[in-house]
């Protein structure tokens, strides 16, 4: 290009022939990743100051076309050219936006009871739809801002509710799993009777405008929410979701010594004590909350975990949930807090560029070294495992970056998603022996053939017909598989299929395919009441 046509780019010349609402466009398809104020998470930061001297074609490229190996997805099938210079026109000369401070009385203006919980407890004393409400799965169905729960014994579809925009995560009440929770990005809170028929909601409360994480105490009395925009976390009566107490993060110290506002990403409960930790994103702080005391305080401050915290776990085994395993995805490192002593313990460093993301995350019984953890890693095939002296026992390469790894005591493998790693490697689940810390097998889905394969030999372990599907210019899709999670009192594993419509059912001790569930939009998130029951923090 000239450097006259590469001037014109740069002043937006060429984006007045797009009419996208960039702003809008931005805060539901890459404020996730990028933050609210460009500050950068997950994806980098695009503030005009990281942008400066950047050559806009090039960035238009990436909109485009993504970035192979890392989260940053092609956007060509949304966007034309023209909305890919409008949006670098936008980046490169953003102006910032106001900080907003989560407030108690906002949040409690947007609190809506929907139902009546005790007359639906004395109308339904026992499940209206499935035998044991343990027997029930969530399903997020992205792109449809909804959830649906299926009869996780039997794959049956149970029910649809709308559930917000892109509805992120779901949770059980550990002591009364009766009752559940989702919430979605755009910061929509919804309570569920699953017992009730259709599994009906019981109350909504919106706690921002984009919004991540829940944990619910396990007393059952409380319910916690974490919020992006305006940054902080919102205490809620877990018996009918009305505000209790905020607790806002818009003016914190950051790992740099700077004070910013931040993002709160992670929130996880623990049967260690009366606490519910939430994790400040861009501050790299862990607070805690005593919820067995008046006013719910924070007892404790970890600061210094590192840059960008997000998902985390539990330990399981020996003192259950003493032990948090937080993700900071900008320093490449599993902190550990110990609930105990409230104090960071040590950084588990999983590799350059690695970006943890465990999801759910990995524990379980190893005869040679014990107690052991995992995390999967976004930008590299990795599953990272360490021991309970915080020391890293083995790097387990798989095809590409993944976002979910997730094992129970039913299987002997540890299921790790290549969901990152592009369509040569999208379509493949990792099983790795929880004994030998090996890839045992691999689960690949193709476009009218699946089969689970031996890694060394290649010979074919099992197979089964997959069903084509097409896109709008009538292309196969490659399947893109994400989020193993143990179901039907152990024996099967979901697995979501993002792009097709479905969900995969395969038998939790081999692999073999069993089943699929159609008709669904967009899976994401599968959240197994029963197997959730015994996970720490999950």
């Amino acid at each position: 290009m000239s450097a006259a046509a590469v001037a014109l780019l740069s002043s937006g010349l060429f984006a007045g022939t797009s009419k996208m609402d960039v702003e809008k466009v931005f805060e539901k398809e890459c404020q996730g990743c990028h933050g609210p104020n460009h500050e950068g998470g997950v994806g980098a930061d695009l503030r005009p100051n990281k942008l400066k001297g950047k050559n806009a074609y090039m960035l238009a490229e990436v909109i485009l076309n993504g970035r192979p190996g890392t989260a940053m997805p092609p956007f060509k099938n949304k966007f034309s050219k023209a909305d890919a210079q409008k949006m670098v026109d936008y980046l490169q000369h953003f102006k910032g936006k106001k900080i907003e401070v989560l407030s108690l009385e906002n949040v409690k203006k947007k609190w809506v009871k929907l139902n009546d919980r005790m007359e639906l407890y004395k109308k339904y004393p026992h499940p209206a739809d499935v035998k044991k409400v343990t027997d029930i799965c969530f399903v997020t169905e992205r792109d449809a801002s909804r959830v649906t729960f299926i009869d996780g014994t039997t794959g049956k579809i149970l029910s649809r509710h709308p559930a917000g925009f892109a509805v992120h995560v779901t949770v059980t009440n550990k002591r009364m799993p009766r009752y559940a929770y989702s919430i979605s990005r755009d910061g929509l809170v919804t309570m569920y009777d699953l017992a009730s028929k259709g599994q009906q909601k019981i109350a909504e409360v919106r706690v921002g405008s984009e919004s991540r994480g829940l944990a619910v105490s396990p007393d059952g009395k409380y319910l916690v929410a974490g919020n992006y925009v305006p940054g902080g976390a919102v205490l809620m009566d877990a018996m009918t979701l009305e505000p209790l107490k905020v607790y806002p993060t818009s003016s914190v110290i950051d790992p740099d010594g700077n004070i910013n506002s931040s993002r709160v990403a992670g929130i996880f409960d623990t049967p260690y004590g009366p606490y519910i930790a939430f994790a400040l994103k861009d501050g790299g702080h862990v607070y805690i909350i005593d919820y067995s005391k008046p006013d719910y305080p924070i007892v404790g401050d970890i600061p210094n975990i590192g840059k960008i915290l997000h998902d985390g776990f539990e330990n399981e085994g020996k003192e259950i949930g003493r032990y948090l395993f937080i993700a900071s995805q900008g320093s490449d490192v599993m902190g550990v807090v110990d609930f105990k002593t409230k104090q960071l313990v040590t950084k588990v460093y999983t590799g350059p560029g690695s970006k943890p993301h465990p999801g759910q995350g990995s524990s379980w019984y190893n005869e040679r070294y014990g107690q052991l953890y995992a995390t999967n890693s976004m930008n590299v095939g990795d599953v990272v495992i360490w021991d309970s002296n915080w020391d890293v026992v083995a790097h387990v390469r798989t095809a590409g970056g993944g976002l979910f790894v997730g094992t129970s005591e039913h299987t002997p493998y540890i299921w790790s998603d290549n969901v990152l790693g592009g369509p040569t490697a999208w379509n493949k689940v990792h099983l790795i022996d929880k004994q030998e810390l090996v890839v045992n097998r691999i689960i690949e889905v193709g476009t009218k053939e699946g089969r689970v394969y031996d890694p060394v030999t290649h010979k074919t372990l099992y197979k089964w017909k997959v069903p084509t599907v097409k896109d709008k210019k009538g292309k196969a899709i490659i399947p893109r598989i994400l989020h193993a999670e143990p179901a039907n009192h152990g024996k099967w594993t979901m697995i979501s299929e993002w792009n097709t419509g479905r969900i995969g059912i395969y038998e939790a001790k081999t692999g073999k395919f069993v089943k699929y569930i159609k008709g669904l939009t967009t899976p994401t998130f599968t959240y197994s009441i029963e197997h959730r029951q015994s996970i720490p923090g999950a």
